[in-house]
């Protein structure tokens, strides 16, 4: 099974780097030299939702309508890259693009690093909330998505019978 989803998503990840969210939130500046909307103009438009932090989704497809208007197509395609990740791939709080999401789409613009992993965990996390919310179970998909999101985040040279024994965070006590 696992090689048919490598075989769909090529080996291994089109040869990519994967992301994977390291804890720590971009800054403003990081943001804004992206998307050339001043920090300080960001900051102002920050806002919390759920305790979530992001930036309105509304004020980002009215700034992108601005750009494109005045013909400034590097930032207007960015910004609109962004809004895909935010509310396509991340879809976390209606209305806003969180810093989480940024990050995501910051380290694939600068670094060309995929976000397949990050959105398998997404999708995994949120089957597996929805399932323990309505007490029911996907019988067919969270174990599909287990093992493409394993075979791609645990892959090394020695297969173990169960994927997640060697990884750091299993070996603990």
């Amino acid at each position: 099974m696992v090689e048919e989803f490598e075989e769909i998503l090529g080996c291994p990840l089109g040869g990519m780097k994967s992301y994977l969210f390291s804890g720590f939130y971009p800054s403003l500046a990081r943001i804004s030299k992206i998307v050339q909307i001043l920090a300080q103009e960001l900051d102002h438009r920050k806002q919390v939702k759920n305790g979530v932090v992001g930036i309105p989704r509304k004020y980002l497809e009215a700034k992108a309508r601005i750009m494109a208007g005045k013909g400034e197509w590097a930032p207007f395609i960015d910004i609109l890259a962004l809004l895909i990740f935010g509310g396509v791939l991340f879809p976390n709080v209606d209305g806003l693009v969180d810093l989480a999401v940024i990050d995501a789409f910051l380290a694939y613009h600068n670094h060309k690093e995929s976000p397949v992993v990050a959105m398998l965990a997404d999708l995994y996390d949120t089957f597996d909330r929805r399932c323990e919310e309505n007490n029911t179970r996907i019988v067919c998909c969270t174990p599909a998505l287990y093992v493409l999101l394993v075979s791609h985040l645990f892959r090394q040279e020695v297969r173990h019978a169960c994927p997640l024994e060697s990884h750091r965070s299993c070996t603990e006590k």
